[in-house]
């Protein structure tokens, strides 16, 4: 971000909670244009949804709000589900407080949560080995770090045999279970407008905050049969795709 603000860019362009945070420290001038953020007034990079204020605004991914939803969809393939265990980077102030949502919405579906914290990449095996015993699924927030560790994540979760949803989609691909989220690809395109807006002039504090349009509901097939699990037919009608 220091090196941006030596070149004199015109616009920064962003994602995740944490980068946005280095670009506010870095320039108070430079427009900012963040994308699928997960509490944008939350975490404190703005004042509110339809006023930014200063220098950045953009796109949010809803992450707290869509809390509540995750829970519903891995209610609805584990049968008798009563503890879910919910991993997340607290070194991230986004993943922190989806973590306060999930627990909330747990309690409001009168569902046990069982937090396990990480910080860097050696903290995921550890993270695991908590948890162990004390879940019948896991709920993984979506981070940076989170996202580059996937493949060790989901195969961790499945070596404890852990239903597990995720926020992105990739960690499906990988072979995870479930994701429910927005549609980065929708949210990067329209992030475009934001560019075009600013680079005519319009001040980025001026312009609201909007919110995903687009979100995807991701079920792996092969994985739920590796884990013994029947998806009911209702979801996998619901579902925007399904790896067989």
């Amino acid at each position: 971000m220091a090196e941006f603000v030596r070149l004199k860019v015109d616009v920064i362009v962003t994602t995740g909670t944490a980068s946005v945070l280095a670009a506010k420290h870095a320039t108070s001038t430079i427009p900012i244009v963040f994308v699928g953020i997960g509490d944008p007034v939350g975490a404190g990079l703005v004042k509110s949804l339809a006023r930014p204020g200063g220098n950045a605004t953009g796109l949010s991914q809803q992450q707290t709000d869509t809390a509540g939803k995750r829970l519903e969809l891995l209610r609805e393939v584990v049968g008798g589900l009563r503890r879910v265990a919910v991993l997340a980077n607290v070194g991230n102030p986004s993943s922190l407080l989806e973590m306060r949502e999930v627990e909330l919405a747990a309690s409001k579906l009168g569902l046990d949560v069982v937090a396990v914290e990480i910080r860097r990449v050696e903290d995921i095996v550890p993270a695991f080995a908590a948890v162990r015993g004390r879940a019948e699924a896991l709920y993984v927030v979506g981070d940076p770090l989170v996202f580059t560790h996937r493949i060790r994540i989901v195969t961790l979760a499945l070596g404890e045999r852990l239903p597990t949803i995720y926020n992105f989609r990739e960690h499906v691909d990988a072979g995870g279970l479930m994701s429910y989220g927005p549609n980065f690809a929708d949210l990067f395109r329209r992030s475009a407008d934001y560019v075009d807006k600013i680079l005519h002039g319009t001040k980025p504090g001026d312009i609201p905050i909007e919110q995903p349009t687009k979100f995807d509901l991701i079920v792996n097939l092969v994985t739920a049969r590796a884990l013994g699990l029947d998806v009911p037919p209702t979801l996998l009608a619901r579902a925007d795709e399904v790896i067989e």
